[in-house]
């Protein structure tokens, strides 16, 4: 079937309006927010409720056409990117927040809502939706349930899996099956919500959300510790630790990142120090003081060569910004920017950083490296000119001895990001080939026509 006449047939399932096909259309829906990953896909359709993705995943299965289900297209691991062309599902219709019962300590959502939209919602009712990710004013709640986002919160409370109650997922067969619940504990069956989140796609469509939420903490604020390079502040993350304090915020950025932080945002950051280590906490206000000064005091001991708490609630979110806005003040270094995601066990965080040092002036690169010091995640961030092909070649060799060291050290390929297309040659390492095997099988019992996101997990 030709794209024109896919086209008529998906038009109606969800109306005219809501498919595209325009070469311009396409175009935008060829690539996501990972660089040097793009297809062109066949058609773009926009349903407006599980029963309209049902029919187009029932189509599509009749048809044996790829589908990609999508949501903002904020990832960093080219999961949304259509390799095999087809229908990409864009899920950004479907944007009600349908309920938040404060009582249970709960939300109901469609995958379209923003994590900022659902936080803020979550605020008005006295109440926090932890899980954050950089990009969250833009990245939608489905897409981060697909990739099981992280975040800047991951340490004391944990990630997207840990809040995903319960799940309305449309199979590629047709069916819509609701998953998990409104209970923090029901052990029926398989553990399917798990299973889905942080399949990026390939299982079914995701097109409700229950998550759990709790109370909004009375008082949170951070504060910044400096450092002659990042090895030393990832021996104060681990003395940290070590004392009993566990922040809600461990963040570090290098110095390159520092840098351009500043010159991005100006925020009065110290440029000549080797890295900054953004801490913070948050619950009764007397005990956050305690804790932010403790975890000051420990970093004094342990190398820093300044502390700053911030004074207020709007210096803290001024420090968290800076935190958020290290890609884009990266990005400006450069005409591309690879950001990757690796993660080792805490206590390795400063031999890795080391690590990552040593490949980038092996290979003659300028690597920023940011993160989450608290669980060990790095993200290595390599800026280089779009044009200099050699550059790319020796980019693309480092990562591959990031992601080997990464391993070494007993981590993993991806702490946050996800697999999709980018990570998929370096899974089988991390895996095992029994493992993904298994994966495989899976995914054949979910999809028997291979629909769902080929080319990316166990496809």
């Amino acid at each position: 079937m030709d794209s024109t006449e896919l086209a008529g047939r998906l038009a109606e399932i969800v109306g005219e309006r809501h498919v595209r096909t325009a070469e311009g259309d396409l175009e935008a829906y060829a690539r996501d927010a990972t660089p040097l990953f793009r297809h062109r896909p066949d058609v773009v359709v926009f349903p407006g409720d599980a029963a309209e993705v049902a029919a187009v995943l029932k189509l599509a299965t009749e048809l044996s056409v790829p589908v990609v289900p999508r949501g903002a297209g904020s990832n960093l691991a080219a999961a949304t990117v259509p390799l095999a062309g087809g229908i990409v599902l864009v899920l950004t219709r479907l944007t009600e927040i349908l309920e938040i019962s404060a009582p249970e300590l709960l939300a109901r959502v469609q995958p379209g809502v923003s994590t900022r939209a659902l936080a803020e919602a979550a605020a008005g009712r006295g109440l926090l939706y932890v899980p954050d990710p950089g990009s969250q004013v833009v990245s939608t709640i489905g897409g981060n349930v697909a990739t099981c986002a992280g975040g800047l919160r991951g340490l004391k409370y944990g990630v997207t899996r840990n809040y995903v109650l319960g799940l309305e997922v449309v199979l590629p067969t047709g069916e819509i099956i609701r998953t998990g619940g409104r209970l923090w504990k029901d052990v029926a069956g398989y553990d399917l919500t798990r299973l889905l989140t942080g399949s990026e796609g390939t299982l079914g469509v995701i097109t409700e959300v229950t998550v759990a939420l709790v109370p909004k903490p009375a008082a949170a604020r951070t504060g910044v510790a400096y450092f002659a390079d990042l090895a030393t502040a990832g021996r104060a993350v681990a003395a940290v630790i070590e004392v009993g304090i566990t922040p809600a915020t461990c963040e570090f950025l290098d110095r390159t990142c520092v840098a351009a932080v500043e010159d991005y945002a100006h925020l009065g950051l110290d440029t000549q120090a080797g890295a900054l280590l953004l801490f913070g906490d948050d619950g009764d206000p007397e005990m956050v003081q305690a804790s932010l000064t403790r975890i000051g005091q420990v970093c004094t001991e342990h190398g820093a060569t300044g502390v700053t708490l911030a004074e207020s609630v709007a210096a803290s979110e001024e420090l968290l910004a800076a935190r958020r806005c290290s890609l884009p003040a990266l990005s400006r270094l450069g005409s591309l920017t690879i950001l990757e995601d690796a993660t080792v066990p805490r206590p390795k965080l400063a031999e890795m950083a080391d690590r990552i040092a040593a490949i980038a002036a092996r290979h003659e690169l300028t690597i920023g490296t940011f993160g989450h010091a608290g669980d060990g995640n790095l993200h290595p961030t390599c800026v280089l000119d779009v044009h200099d092909l050699d550059a790319i070649e020796r980019s693309h060799a480092a990562f591959g001895e990031i992601f080997a060291a990464a391993l070494e050290l007993g981590g993993t390929i991806t702490g946050e990001h996800g697999v999709g297309a980018a990570k998929l040659p370096y899974l089988e390492r991390r895996l095992g080939a029994d493992q993904l095997a298994l994966l495989r099988r899976i995914k054949a019992a979910f999809d028997p026509a291979g629909i769902l996101n080929p080319g990316k997990l166990g496809s």
